[in-house]
């Protein structure tokens, strides 16, 4: 059921509100043709493949992801990483000093940093001994000043999914946006909840190439959200923050689907294998399910394990001082080979 309290105008800043968006030479003149002549924009007229500014609406890059993804191309927002559009999200819909949002610890730690960067206040609400939120509890911290609840699903660092039951009673009881983080949602087995983009007018989905598509090193942010959402985004966001490399990078990676597709293939199969392997290991005590490329488990003491595996060459993540992750280490899924020398390694552990 729709959210039917959901006004999108009052969630808005005032003066995001009113503000007129930059307009830039490539916003104005969009028609490229070999035989024009482009004197409008102050660039360097020399070709050398990168001397024109970026497409700031990255045209070309959304239509395929359009295609690809099942979004409209006015719902996809493009971002310098998924950090730059969490944080429009705030410069957008949050007043300093005045608004919160709600996180659920253990999660990504970046909605805290942007929280604290845009002085807005971060309501914490831990999740389940299941790693699962607590619904009553987060709508029990929710107030009039109350703009976004942040879900991270699958969730960082705990790799498990949120219930489908808690996602919607949220979407269906909160006044504001509820952003769900989907940055591994290629390894998990239900479908993205882009597919509900239509039913809920406050939702707001994140994802990135960073993971499945194996492209962190060039930051490519993905926002899918309503059309009204998007287009207070795009006033404030940089005209060009998706620079030409990048757009071309993204682009030949999203037309090369098999290669994708068998990349995710391999690493759910080393994911299954080692996680097998990992309740074998004496010093284990729980491996927790995942449906993200990275597996988290609790050891009997994650400081020592951590110092021995970095002498033997291997670097984890140690999340012990996380929420919930008392002594727990993360162990991102590699190759075959990788995996391997990791196996071997732990099976060597005294």
């Amino acid at each position: 059921m729709p959210n039917q309290t959901f006004y999108l105008e009052k969630l808005v800043r005032d003066n995001v509100a009113k503000l007129k968006p930059y307009s830039s030479a490539r916003d104005e003149f969009k028609d490229f043709h070999d035989d024009m002549v482009f004197l409008d924009a102050n660039e360097n007229p020399y070709n050398n493949g990168v001397n024109r500014y970026p497409d700031p609406q990255q045209v070309t890059l959304k239509q395929h992801l359009s295609t690809a993804k099942r979004v409209p191309t006015d719902q996809i927002l493009l971002g310098n990483g998924s950090d730059e559009v969490l944080d429009l999200l705030f410069r957008a819909f949050c007043e300093p000093n005045v608004d919160n949002v709600i996180t659920l610890p253990p999660t990504y730690g970046m909605y805290g940093v942007l929280a604290a960067t845009n002085a807005i206040a971060n309501r914490e609400v831990l999740l389940t001994y299941e790693f699962q939120p607590d619904v009553a509890k987060i709508l029990d911290q929710v107030d009039h000043q109350t703009k976004m609840i942040f879900l991270c699903s699958p969730n960082n660092p705990t790799a498990n999914s949120f219930e489908a039951a808690s996602i919607k009673t949220l979407l269906e009881s909160f006044k504001g946006l509820v952003i769900v983080d989907e940055a591994y949602v290629d390894f998990a087995e239900g479908e993205s909840w882009s597919t509900q983009l239509h039913e809920y007018p406050n939702l707001v989905i994140i994802q990135t190439l960073s993971k499945a598509y194996g492209l962190a090193g060039i930051r490519l942010g993905i926002c899918y959200a309503s059309a009204e959402i998007i287009a207070v985004l795009n006033k404030i966001k940089p005209p060009y923050n998706v620079n030409q490399l990048t757009q071309r990078r993204a682009l030949e990676r999203i037309l090369d689907s098999e290669s994708v597709k068998s990349e995710i293939s391999s690493i759910l199969e080393q994911r299954d294998d080692l996680s097998k392997v990992l309740l074998e290991v004496d010093f284990v005590k729980n491996v927790f399910p995942s449906e993200a490329n990275f597996i988290l488990a609790r050891v009997d003491d994650a400081n020592k394990r951590y110092d021995q595996l970095i002498k033997k060459g291997i670097v984890v993540r140690n999340r012990s001082t996380q929420a919930l992750c008392e002594n727990t280490l993360r162990f991102t899924v590699g190759t075959f080979q990788e995996n391997t020398k990791l196996i071997a390694a732990l099976k060597e552990l005294t």
